[in-house]
């Protein structure tokens, strides 16, 4: 899988150690693309984009207005398979532009925001990833990065010559030799082995030119490279992952690291792990970016934020008690029975708009009181209030999904404020429960109020994602000692 699935983190946790919050600086903003939404209903949201044949059109309009307010980067992620049950969970999953693609139209259509693109180590060719990363940052002028995938599952692996997924006892292993062919491939062609001398009629420095030669593991790649070296030198690479292995392998050789902690406390412990393990590889923290997944759900209120909320809520396809046997059957995280024997209440079945009674809170296990809790957040639903809390609200808390947060602009800022300033992240994969209302109230009400506490700059300091990540450039390869064209 290319796309993780993130814990919420919208319920309370504990508070980090004292003196995590002295911290400075800017917040690293990037806008995930998910066309259909990234909740599960939001393309039936009224005006929502939902029709796959119209994502140019959707992509641009994201780009622009993500450039227009400073964010750093677009992040295009990919799965490399497609079947009909992705409709209840994740339909932007069903059919979606191939990143690479997508990475080169953008390039066309902005002038300063970053365009991150996926590629899978175990179905890709590190020669022609490497290719085409050069290609696209050369064409959007040094603002292509690459998120590299480790692994692979059953439906993709059938569909590149496989009955089974790969079984490698090495995953990490090829994945650092990946990005090895990848670094030493861009390094073979170096751009200024162009003289173009017309009157001598020299067109190549053939000593800049070298190739690689590389023999390891699991490749085996001759090189040079036939495009020039990235404006950025070596492409940026992201990789999400919280494993120990995914730890060591950003830590060592990422740009950008995607983390999904299950709260605010798991989250400067996972930081502060990945920090040091930087240190201990001779690099320096701030040359490591470590970003977190987040949903918000924002309007000018917080009262119609809620509504907003309870709108998708009320457009999620669940299964209730009452469905006729021999009906069409949702999947078991989308019934009502489920989530009654997951709260401990097995026996009860209730309508999911029925109201959760006093008597029936307090029946709850531990799960249930947590859902209870998860739903308050979000919504202001409490159990005997006015706003109570309905069976589907609770459902629908219970279903897997990313973290949300929902209410005011200064609601969302300050979450992202607080996680900030508690070195919990460096920054945030910004999601969108529809397109395009939810992304555009994200950058016009999100976006102006981290911008007047100083958490985002102002304008763009910088033309290359490397700059706009504060990454060091990295250096020019030293000469090859023989050419490879003599």
């Amino acid at each position: 899988m290319t796309e993780q699935a993130t814990t919420d983190q919208s319920a309370p946790d504990e508070t980090p150690a004292t003196g995590w919050y002295e911290r400075d600086g800017q917040i690293v903003l990037g806008a995930v693309i998910r066309s259909l939404g990234a909740f599960s209903s939001g393309w039936r949201y009224p005006g929502a984009h939902r029709d796959p044949a119209e994502d140019p059109k959707a992509l641009k309009r994201v780009a622009i207005e993500a450039e227009k307010h400073g964010l750093d980067y677009l992040f295009l992620g990919d799965w490399l398979s497609t079947h009909a049950e992705l409709e209840y969970s994740d339909p932007y999953l069903i059919a979606r532009l191939d990143p690479f693609s997508a990475a080169g139209y953008l390039a066309a259509v902005t002038k300063r925001i970053g365009i991150v693109a996926t590629a899978s180590v175990v179905h890709s060719d590190p020669f022609s990833v490497a290719r085409a990363a050069a290609s696209i940052d050369h064409l959007s002028g040094g603002r292509f990065g690459l998120n590299l995938t480790v692994g692979t599952d059953l439906f993709a692996a059938s569909n590149f010559g496989r009955s089974t997924p790969i079984n490698d006892e090495r995953p990490f292993g090829t994945a650092e030799e990946f990005v090895a062919v990848l670094r030493g491939l861009w390094d073979t062609f170096p751009a200024d082995a162009f003289k173009g001398d017309a009157e001598t009629g020299r067109l190549l420095d053939r000593s800049r030119i070298s190739r690689l030669d590389h023999v390891g593991h699991d490749y085996a790649v001759a090189g040079p490279l036939n495009a020039l070296r990235p404006v950025q030198g070596h492409v940026p690479l992201m990789h999400a992952g919280m494993s120990p292995n995914s730890r060591e392998f950003a830590a060592a050789l990422a740009d950008i690291h995607v983390i999904a902690p299950s709260s605010l406390g798991d989250s400067v412990q996972q930081y502060r792990l990945v920090k040091a393990r930087v240190v201990e590889l001779g690099r320096r923290p701030d040359e490591l970016s470590i970003v977190t997944p987040i949903l918000p759900i924002v309007a000018a209120t917080r009262e119609e934020a809620w509504q907003v909320y309870d709108d998708l809520v009320a457009l999620v396809q669940l299964e209730d008690a009452a469905t006729e046997p021999g009906g069409p059957r949702l999947p078991n995280q989308r019934r009502i029975d489920d989530l009654m024997r997951l709260v401990g209440l097995p026996l009860v079945r209730p309508r999911l708009e029925q109201v959760v009674s006093a008597e029936s809170a307090a029946r709850l296990n531990a799960v249930g009181q947590r859902l209870l809790e998860i739903v308050r957040v979000r919504s202001g639903r409490i159990v005997g209030s006015t706003r109570p809390v309905t069976w589907r609200h609770l459902l629908v808390a219970h279903l897997p999904g990313s973290p949300i947060i929902v209410g005011s602009a200064a609601d969302v800022a300050d979450h992202l404020e607080e996680w900030f300033r508690a070195s919990a992240v460096d920054g945030f994969h910004v999601l969108s429960a529809f397109l395009h209302e939810q992304f555009e109230a994200f950058t016009r009400l999100v976006v102006p109020e981290l911008r007047s506490r100083g958490l985002v700059r102002g304008r763009y300091a910088s033309s290359t994602l490397r700059g706009h990540l504060g990454a060091p450039a990295r250096p020019l390869p030293l000469p090859p000692t023989e050419s490879c064209l003599t």
